[in-house]
């Protein structure tokens, strides 16, 4: 039995640190408000702990924007923080109009994510 013990340890730390796929997608937002500027140009900026994964492009003048693009992690841990950050793009600087944060679960997940500016963002993530 003992000569059990360092391999099932070995194996049991390999379970808690294994890495799997982050893929997020299906990314759009309702009800975004109004600036001094007009309508929104929204934009999200991605994060999955200390990585950053990109942002999508730049929806001018719409409210309830829906972005096609994808974002995947290889390293991606049961655990992490994913942060999604909604922008207003402006001439001088970007205004935040809201920050989503969670941690990631194994599985697939729809979300909804109320901004602290107004608008809601949705979106749904696989962890696998």
């Amino acid at each position: 039995m003992a000569s059990c013990s360092p391999l099932l340890l070995l194996v049991l730390c390999t379970l808690t640190v294994a890495e799997a796929q982050l893929k997020l997608f299906n990314l759009r937002a309702s009800n975004l408000p109004s600036g001094i500027l007009g309508t929104t140009d929204g934009y999200v900026k991605v994060f999955c702990g200390s990585v950053t994964l990109g942002e999508t492009s730049v929806r001018n003048n719409n409210p309830n924007p829906w972005w096609e693009e994808e974002f995947t992690h290889f390293n991606a841990r049961k655990n992490d923080v994913m942060r999604l950050e909604v922008h207003d793009s402006d001439i001088l600087f970007d205004d935040l109009l809201g920050v989503c944060q969670r941690q990631i679960k194994l599985g697939t997940h729809k979300h909804d994510c109320f901004l602290e500016k107004g608008g809601t963002l949705h979106y749904t993530y696989s962890l696998g």
